[in-house]
């Protein structure tokens, strides 16, 4: 399940909300990962920009992935604005046993760093600055990759 939501995320609604969906399945861990805006070098929040068919895309494959060791993927992340102290991306992954579940978490949170259309910009002084110094290029994707 991925899902997306302008600004920032509500994290006791979400995980709240994913643990009631899968508390009946049986599985030994539930791991989730928040993600929250730093302060740091005089920024105000940070701000997103999502390319979601290749996005679902490369989630789709990540959820395939993990049903084949009988887990479960889901994903919630920010579009726009998301300020200081407030969570712009979580991960969760449900499975029978733990070992499974913290192998999965620490891979794809790795893998959505350097694989993930989400470009990233600084909110400093009423602007929305491209992030250059703390974004990665995505892999293989040209133009899309490039730093502007």
């Amino acid at each position: 399940m991925l899902e997306l939501y302008d600004g920032a995320l509500n994290v006791s609604e979400i995980i709240t909300r994913w643990y009631a969906q899968e508390v009946d399945y049986n599985y030994g861990a539930y791991i989730p990962f928040i993600g929250t805006v730093r302060e740091e070098d005089g920024i105000e929040g940070l701000s997103f920009d999502v390319y979601e068919p290749i996005l679902s895309s490369w989630f789709d494959a990540w959820q395939a992935k993990v049903e084949t060791l009988g887990a479960k993927l889901k994903m919630a992340h920010s579009r726009g604005d998301v300020l200081v102290h407030q969570s712009s991306y979580i991960a969760a992954v449900f499975s029978p046993k733990r070992r499974v579940a913290l192998e999965t978490i620490e891979k794809f949170v790795e893998d959505f760093k350097v694989s993930a259309p989400i470009w990233k910009y600084d909110l400093r002084g009423g602007q929305r600055l491209y992030a250059a110094d703390r974004s990665t290029p995505i892999l293989g994707a040209g133009i899309l990759g490039e730093k502007q």
